[in-house]
């Protein structure tokens, strides 16, 4: 008989990948294998992991982020810090994706292909970054970074209502918010293709805070609970880091932030 291999435990399998460009491979190829349907999936599996998670390579070292120095973007250390800071970033990302996708059972099926296609586009932009930062002489490692995304994963790892509330509608959220301003300013640097990739990655960032606004309403319902409310309790309970603006209202509201709510996030 054929062992089929399934969806979710592939996706913890590729969590737990330390290397880089193994976790990447492995990325693309669970895409591809689901989109040819060679993968099962059961949504009731309740899965347990013995390994260390995420996987992370030897390098980048993580040290706390008040410790990750900034640099102005006129040189080229400068550029190549804030763009290994982001490629930092698409690799948790990949990371915050595989895990939605494992560690919460008993949703429909769409949930988990949602967070695999956020996993692939992850990837891509991960490699989009780190090949831009191959041409300005370094590579990701060469600079310390931070784990504050995944703190908030191990904060929420109980609860995926948490989860979609401070992940996607929160700390990728605020990714809408900057990264209009960072693109500015890499193009008065001279770096046009490092803000063509930004322009990419805000593209594909309104589609995952999207998709984590469609589950956060989803499971709100599940649960007979108001949203708003809601939401304002789980960054109290969790701690989550304080709201700052100008927020990217055009960005929030294509990916499905109300009216109402865009209102009182303003001027909280």
């Amino acid at each position: 008989m054929h062992y089929r291999l399934e969806l979710r435990e592939q996706a913890l399998y590729a969590l737990t990948e330390c290397e880089t460009e193994a976790k990447l491979t492995q990325v693309e190829r669970l895409m591809e294998d689901w989109s040819l349907r060679r993968l099962d999936l059961n949504v009731d599996a309740n899965l347990h992991c013995s390994d260390s998670i995420p996987g992370l390579p030897q390098k980048p070292v993580l040290v706390p982020p008040t410790s990750v120095k900034k640099r102005g973007m006129q040189t080229l250390e400068g550029r190549a810090t804030l763009i290994h800071a982001l490629t930092h970033i698409e690799f948790m990302a990949v990371n915050l994706a595989l895990d939605a996708i494992w560690r919460f059972s008993g949703l429909p099926e769409s949930y988990y292909t949602d967070w695999l296609k956020v996993a692939s586009e992850e990837a891509t932009h991960f490699k989009l970054l780190n090949a831009h930062l191959r041409t300005l002489g370094y590579t990701y490692g060469d600079f310390p970074a931070h784990n504050s995304l995944w703190e908030m994963a191990e904060k929420t790892k109980d609860d995926v209502l948490a989860r979609m509330a401070l992940v996607p509608r929160t700390l990728e959220a605020r990714g809408l918010d900057v990264t209009p301003a960072m693109r500015i300013k890499l193009l008065q640097a001279g770096d046009s293709r490092a803000a063509e990739i930004l322009e990419i990655i805000l593209r594909d960032e309104i589609g995952h805070v999207a998709i984590g606004n469609h589950w956060y309403a989803y499971l709100c319902v599940q649960r007979g609970v108001e949203p708003i409310k809601t939401y304002r309790d789980l960054l109290r309970i969790h701690r989550a880091p304080i709201l700052r603006g100008p927020l990217n209202q055009e960005a929030r509201r294509a990916a499905g932030f109300s009216k109402r709510e865009l209102e009182e996030l303003s001027v909280s």
